[in-house]
């Protein structure tokens, strides 16, 4: 692990925070002035840098803020906390809202500067493990099982010039799958050309596709070669199929059977190699059935579907789009990449995003321009998400997603769950662990109202309360510890006891799960 970097010239500040970080198993270096830091970035380069920078504010060599400023110029993800006096605390904001991951304000409480510098750690962690996953698929993200299909999908069909339809609700990102199935085909040297056949009116649709010969009709002065032509050699992708008039259904049924069209007002066949890529959100079979779309084109285009699920089928791919979005959403406005918490980043999973991936891109932009402070807060989230009772009421699902796949994995290798155990044993008996998962189950989709909680917070509630009632004063650490024990365990169990791998699976660093796993006596489990 890189080393947590001190600058401060003061000694006593260096040797107190080395020798808790240490105590933590947290490497150190330590620096008395920002010139010692940028001759040895200089020297050693960024790769054998930092994995946090802690900073004073005014040092005899130099300044912290413009520390901070030439930092981030080299080093746009690296978390800097900039240490101050209560006098300096004006300029510790600026330096907050200008890429400061935290301030630390002087004379401060050691333990929460242990954590603080943690968290720290964690977040560059998880920017990293983010830039690697962006490095390796800048086209298309996503781990959720449903996108492996799409991606398993996709390296089957690259390289033939089969004919897909590609069916998903709209902002789901239909058009990046037929990108990427263009791209890593023998095709991808040639052209790719796109339409949305719902976005142009019928009278210039046909115009648009098959092209016109001069005086084919009023204003056409010259002959166009319409999109068909355009895509000769390479991929025509058709967006929105299911809009596409029934009579020019017709013609794109012949050109798919022979590769042979008129151009309009013309007399000459012409011939096109062209694969052809389909899209739509409708229902085709439907569509067919009320007689507005022609059963053997659909045949014809149907030859292999793919269907892109709906984000809040995949809702684990929603923290690394989020910052990925907001990455490029920076990138294009200019300004420095801002981060989001990971309360946010929960409470975004629970929208149910009707928008889907565009949905989402768009919050990100929004958030790049109107989010206050550098760190995305719950409270910086835009009023759809947060007056979204769904993403309240569906924050019982990634529980019972957890219950049914994860933690039933946990089940199989200890018997129980964890918290199921601690819940059973505690003053009210909630039976065993099938009895409460089918609890869990039955709540969520009872649709009967839990008050301001889901199902599983509501039993959390219950068992707050009676511990409380009973006098206890250790209720936080007691509970915390069972939520923890389970989330570990079911995250080892779904990783096949893959530390680093169940780390980055809840969002935490390697050197936390670490600590837990021994704090909580899991290694003896």
């Amino acid at each position: 692990m890189k080393p947590i970097w001190i600058v401060d010239d003061d000694q006593s500040i260096r040797f107190v925070l080395e020798k808790a970080l240490l105590r933590e198993g947290l490497p150190t270096r330590s620096f008395t002035n920002p010139r010692e830091v940028m001759k040895a970035l200089e020297t050693e380069g960024d790769s054998e840098g930092p994995q946090v920078l802690v900073s004073d504010i005014r040092m005899p060599g130099g300044s912290g803020l413009d520390l901070l400023s030439a930092i981030k110029l080299r080093m746009p993800g690296l978390p800097v906390i900039i240490m101050t006096a209560f006098s300096d605390l004006d300029s510790a904001v600026s330096a907050f809202q200008s890429g400061a991951f935290e301030y630390l304000p002087k004379p401060f409480d050691l333990p929460k500067a242990v954590e603080l510098i943690r968290r720290a750690v964690g977040e560059s962690q998880r920017e990293d493990v983010a830039e690697e996953k962006m490095a390796d698929a800048p086209e298309m993200l996503g781990q959720a099982p449903a996108m492996q299909d799409v991606f398993r999908g996709i390296g089957r069909l690259a390289q033939s010039h089969v004919t897909v339809l590609i069916t998903g609700e709209s902002g789901s990102g239909k058009e990046l799958v037929a990108h990427a199935l263009h791209k890593h085909s023998p095709r991808a040297n040639q052209p790719f050309v796109a339409i949305n056949t719902a976005a142009i009116p019928k009278d210039l649709l046909e115009s648009e596709l098959f092209g016109h010969e001069r005086g084919a009709f009023t204003g056409a002065q010259a002959s166009r070669r319409g999109r068909f032509e355009q895509a000769d050699g390479g991929t025509l992708f058709l967006d929105e199929i299911g809009d596409m008039p029934f009579d020019l259904q017709t013609r794109l049924l012949r050109v798919l059977s022979d590769g042979n069209f008129y151009r309009v007002g013309g007399h000459s066949a012409v011939k096109a190699n062209v694969r052809v890529i389909a899209a739509t959100h409708q229902d085709l079979e439907q569509r067919v059935k009320e007689g507005v779309f022609r059963e053997d084109l659909y045949h014809r285009l149907n030859v292999i579907r793919l269907r892109l699920p709906a984000l809040r089928e995949r809702r684990e791919d929603v923290p690394v789009l989020a910052r990925y979005f907001l990455q490029r959403s920076a990138q294009q406005l200019g300004v420095e990449p801002k981060r989001i918490a990971d309360t946010a980043l929960e409470r975004l999973s629970y929208f149910q995003f009707p928008g889907n991936v565009r949905q989402l891109e768009n919050i990100c932009h929004w958030l790049t321009v109107m989010a206050p402070a550098q760190v995305i807060e719950v409270k910086d989230l835009p009023p759809e998400v947060l007056d979204s009772r769904a993403s309240v009421t569906s924050a019982s699902a990634p529980f019972s997603a957890l219950s049914s796949g994860a933690a039933s994995s946990a089940a199989s290798l200890h018997g129980h769950t964890p918290l199921a155990d601690d819940l059973a044993a505690g003053p009210f008996d909630v039976g065993p662990v099938d009895e409460v998962r089918g609890g869990f189950e039955a709540l969520a989709h009872s649709g009967q109202p839990t008050g301001s909680h889901s199902s599983w917070e509501s039993i959390l509630e219950r068992e707050a309360l009676a511990l409380l009632d009973a006098g206890r004063t250790d209720v936080w650490d007691a509970l915390t510890r069972r939520f923890e024990t389970s989330l570990i365990q079911a995250a080892l169990a779904n990783t096949r006891g893959r530390r680093i791998e169940a780390a980055q699976k809840l969002g935490i660093g390697r050197n936390t799960i670490t600590r837990k796993i021994q704090e909580l006596g899991l290694d003896d489990a």
